[in-house]
């Protein structure tokens, strides 16, 4: 329930090591290993029919592998609000035909400027803020799903001072939810319940849903197997260490 909460303050961006230009370059991540993390954010029944997007670090998203469904699966390793690029941040996220077409065009530009390596996290943070502020990027049009169910997933948690890189296992499902506030839905949840992403002002806005405990735990076994590939890649990866990694 901590990391909910938590992941709910700094979820609103969803980048990389170092300050400034010199920590632009993301490492390349295995394809096999990319494209099954980023399939595993979806329900099982949607990810054979899906389209992954890999990271080309010098280049920006690509298309691993063409769907036919219209959903799309990917990773996220820049997250421009942050104004901070690390090398390890991993959240495997994925949206539904809408969200794809409204929503991802944000992250691919983000990381599309980092790529570059022509961009400071503050110039990305800067453009993209500008971006938001000025309707660039609009909010869905109609209501739609954005599944994060993935066993695992390294991000920013805390705000302020107490804003710290953590990794921890909260599979959940993201409704759109553009422009809403937490007032609107009678306030954050908690114990566990929807929470809202999001300050009123968001066309990216979401409401969160938490898996289940025995959904959860579902899940996490079934991404057992895949979990392992994961902390043998990297073993901040593991949601039970408690590593820090900088």
């Amino acid at each position: 329930m901590k990391h909910l909460q938590l992941f709910a303050i700094v979820l609103l961006s969803l980048q990389g090591f170092g300050q400034g230009p010199a920590g632009w370059k993301l490492e390349k991540m295995p394809a096999d290993l990319e494209t099954d993390f980023a399939l595993s954010s979806l329900p099982p029944h949607v990810r054979n029919a899906a389209t992954v997007y890999l990271l080309d670090p010098e280049k920006g998203y690509y298309i691993g592998r063409k769907g036919t469904n219209g959903f799309i699966c990917f990773l996220v390793r820049t997250e421009w609000v942050t104004d901070e690029f690390r090398q390890d941040l991993y959240t495997a996220i994925s949206y539904d035909p809408e969200g794809a077409k409204a929503i991802f065009p944000s992250w691919a530009d983000a990381a599309a400027m980092r790529a570059s390596g022509r961009f400071t996290a503050s110039q990305i943070k800067d453009t993209m803020t500008t971006r938001f502020a000025s309707g660039f990027y609009k909010a869905p049009a109609r209501p739609g799903i954005s599944y994060m169910l993935a066993p695992v997933m390294r991000t920013y948690t805390g705000e302020g001072s107490s804003r710290h890189v953590a990794t921890f296992s909260m599979p959940h499902y993201m409704f759109y939810a553009p422009y809403l506030t937490e007032a609107d839905i009678g306030g954050n949840s908690p114990s566990g319940g929807p929470l809202v992403l999001g300050n009123g002002k968001d066309p990216h806005g979401y409401i969160i849903v938490p898996a289940g405990s025995m959904e959860k735990a579902k899940m996490n076994t079934e991404n057992a197997s895949l979990l392992k590939r994961l902390i043998a890649y990297r073993s901040y990866l593991d949601p039970g260490a408690g590593e820090m990694h900088h």
